[in-house]
């Protein structure tokens, strides 16, 4: 009984932390649309501010409280609802992702230049761990304050949502903000005061969590992510079943820890929130097909066969070329730029063109590297190349059979739930802890590939073979398809074309190039471990494909060097500059006011030349076929990009 008592107390506070995390992210998704990536990263920061306020700087516990969730955090959330969010009224989906995605990078980092991460910070309980026994089981006083917070902040936002003009103003805001303000209402108030909240919520949860887990940046980030579940679970919009999904999530993590026999159970007992996240959105019922939705920016011009095949041997033959004047390091570290870049390739075909959101292509990155150092063996054998595509493209076909409704922010978090979990479960358990897998470069007769200069040419060779046959898929039927799909997938229904056939290849075939990534990102340095694949690797895939521009082979390239190269220019940066994740998160936030990345510029660039060179544009109209072998729809293209599409 006293094991049972001692769970139970246990799994409320967990459930209560992430029913304080589950109620912020409810309470800026049920007024202005956007699923706050970075709440964990705001907890985070919450956390380390109130611990510099009481253990830095000697203030009273109280009085640091109150200046971190009700001064401090409010006016983050007034600066985020400003800066970020306003522009990003009516963007799609995943745009609002990566500049959410981008935040919780730019706290990271900031997090890391403010706090050293070397330096080892404990931030106590309150009341110093104090508390009473009930039996056997000591209950401090820290736990009844987090399930006293709980309680009372879900209390509170139901009467405010339901009995409130200000709370009723909140939950109408975000389905028309145009006849809240005709109606008398200030929609932009209204969505300030939300995030306000939200960003208190956040702080709250922070500073509770921290004694229980650990002062640390990635780890609490990271945790906080776990309260994602018990906020699907209400649909993001119902407090008391979201509050409910949370305790039963933090009480039975704890009991199957607790009375399981087996022991890789209790090893990984931290990712049965992640578990449950995925579960529950197959089950969730969601709408299969959407209407057509033609906003945000014009994708750019998809380059011809000739203009693929002249600029893939122009790349080869510049990496020939610059290669002989590369050191070890730098050849290295090339290499590791053209891996990361066919990663981001793999994102093009998925996202760029297909519009489904994946946080999880490092995961099939690690098992490509996997697949090849077992099965490959020490000399590289192209088995193991096979091997590294066969497993990753099975990885994604089974992932894409129950997640084929998804679309938007339910594929993000499944994908990324996914990632979590092989982060914890499976990738851990391979390579054990401080483990690493040795992975050798391919032995491809006539080919030198031991030798770092030839290995870097052999990367820069995948790569451009691979860009033109993306853009090739792009051009013909299946990718015209494709973009269709993502146009409109109920019209493309209705015209006869097989939306989860095409959607289900598309993301076999994405996962496979990345398990083609997975062989030459661990031939680079020939040995991978655990950190490698990390989920939060993945978040930041996406991003540098979105600040490179996701719906161009350039710019994904451009983006995968600009983050491979990063560290070659760490010399002649600032102290405060030479933080990854604070640049990727700002480059990251920029997305939000140019969708189209680096690549897009470039792009543009193009356009005007041919303008001014007087290049005419042709207009094409080519039939896409249904399974059936009917004419399903017609596009109009220029030269590769959609102009307009009909029946």
């Amino acid at each position: 009984m006293a094991i049972f008592l001692s769970f139970t107390v246990i799994g409320l506070v967990a459930g209560c932390v992430y029913a304080l995390i589950a109620t912020g992210l409810v309470v800026t998704y049920n007024t202005t649309g956007i699923f706050n990536f970075a709440h964990g990263a705001i907890a985070m920061v919450g956390a380390y501010a109130f611990w510099q306020f009481w253990q830095g700087w000697g203030w009273p516990a109280p009085l640091a409280l109150v200046m971190v969730v009700l001064v401090l955090a409010p006016l983050f959330g007034l600066f985020i609802e400003r800066l970020l969010m306003r522009p990003l009224r009516g963007a799609p989906v995943d745009l609002t992702l990566v500049v959410t995605l981008g935040l919780l990078l730019f706290l990271v980092g900031l997090a890391q230049i403010i706090w050293d991460p070397s330096e080892v910070r404990n931030l106590p309980s309150f009341f110093n761990g104090d508390g009473k026994r009930i039996g056997y089981v000591l209950v401090t006083y820290h736990e009844v304050v987090a399930v006293a917070a709980t309680v009372a902040i879900a209390i509170a936002l139901r009467l405010l949502f339901n009995t409130t003009r200000t709370g009723i103003a909140m939950r109408a805001v975000v389905d028309n903000a145009d006849l809240l303000a005709m109606a008398g209402g200030r929609p932009i108030r209204i969505q300030q005061l939300s995030w306000m909240l939200s960003s208190s919520i956040a702080a709250l949860a922070g500073i509770l969590l921290a004694p229980i887990a650990r002062l640390d940046i990635l780890l609490l980030t990271l945790l906080v992510v776990d309260g994602y579940a018990a906020a699907i679970i209400g649909r993001l919009r119902n407090l008391p079943l979201a509050v409910a999904g949370a305790m039963a999530i933090g009480l039975g993590q704890f009991y199957i820890s607790g009375y399981a026999n087996a022991d890789w159970v209790k090893r990984v007992q931290y990712v049965i929130p992640m578990v449950v996240l995925f579960a529950v959105l197959i089950l969730l019922p969601q709408d299969r097909l959407r209407t057509a939705s033609f906003t945000g920016a014009v994708a750019p011009r998809v380059a011809g066969l000739k203009a693929s095949l002249v600029w893939g041997l122009v790349l080869v033959a510049g990496t020939m070329l610059v290669s002989t004047g590369l050191s070890g390091p730098n050849l290295r570290t090339a290499a590791n730029g053209f891996a990361l870049a066919l990663v981001l390739l793999s994102l093009l075909l998925l996202t760029g063109y297909g519009g489904m959101v994946s946080i999880c292509q490092l995961t099939f990155v690690g098992l490509g590297s996997i697949a090849m150092g077992k099965v490959g063996g020490d000399g590289g054998s192209l088995l193991g190349v096979l091997a590294a595509i066969g497993l990753a493209a099975g990885a994604g076909f089974l992932l894409a059979l129950p997640t084929l409704k998804m679309r938007g922010l339910y594929l993000a978090l499944a994908t990324f739930a996914f990632a979590a979990v092989f982060d914890q479960a499976v990738f851990t358990q391979i390579f054990g802890t401080g483990g690493n897998q040795t992975v050798a470069r391919p032995n491809i007769p006539g080919i030198p590939t031991g030798s770092d200069q030839a290995f870097l040419v052999l990367c820069s060779v995948v790569f451009a073979a691979a860009a033109i046959g993306v853009l090739a898929f792009r051009r013909g039927s299946l990718g015209r398809r494709l973009v269709a799909v993502n146009d409109s997938p109920a019209a493309c229904a209705t015209l006869g074309v097989n939306v989860n056939r095409t959607k289900l290849v598309v993301f076999t075939a994405s996962a496979a190039m990345c398990g083609l990534a997975g062989v030459l990102y661990g031939g680079v340095t020939k040995q991978v471990d655990a950190n490698s694949f990390a989920a939060l690797l993945s978040l930041v895939a996406l991003l540098l494909a979105r600040i490179g521009g996701i719906n161009t082979a350039t710019g994904v390239l451009l983006g995968a060097f600009t983050f491979a190269l990063f560290p070659t220019f760490l010399p002649h940066l600032p102290d405060f500059l030479s933080n990854q994740f604070l640049l990727t998160g700002i480059a990251a936030v920029s997305v939000g006011r140019d969708p189209n990345g680096l690549g897009g510029r470039i792009a543009q660039g193009a356009e005007k030349l041919r303008e001014l060179l007087g290049l005419d544009r042709k207009l094409v109209s080519v039939p896409v076929s249904s399974d059936d072998g009917t004419a399903a729809a017609v596009f109009l293209e220029e030269e590769g990009r959609l102009v307009s599409a009909g029946h």
